[in-house]
């Protein structure tokens, strides 16, 4: 293998790592800012929940007609 054509397949493993990296923190959850799109809500409507996303996740879900606006586009990006 070249010099090249070994750069060329570091970089491709890199950014192959990178966006599997991107993929797994998507999956885990809902980043920062959704977090504080629905941070009041969360603590108005299903406190005993904090800390526990997938049961957060459908607590607001059932919560959708008495949530902010933004939250709710949280919610449903989440499928719920």
């Amino acid at each position: 293998m070249t010099k090249s054509n070994t750069l060329k397949s570091a970089t491709i493993a890199l950014v192959l790592v990178i966006a599997g990296v991107a993929q797994a923190s998507a999956e885990n959850g809902p980043s920062m800012q959704e977090k504080m799109a629905c941070r009041a809500d969360a603590e108005s409507f299903c406190s005993q929940f904090i800390g526990k996303p997938s049961q957060m996740l459908a607590c607001l879900a059932q919560n959708k007609a008495k949530i902010s606006t933004p939250c709710r586009q949280v919610v449903q990006a989440h499928g719920g």
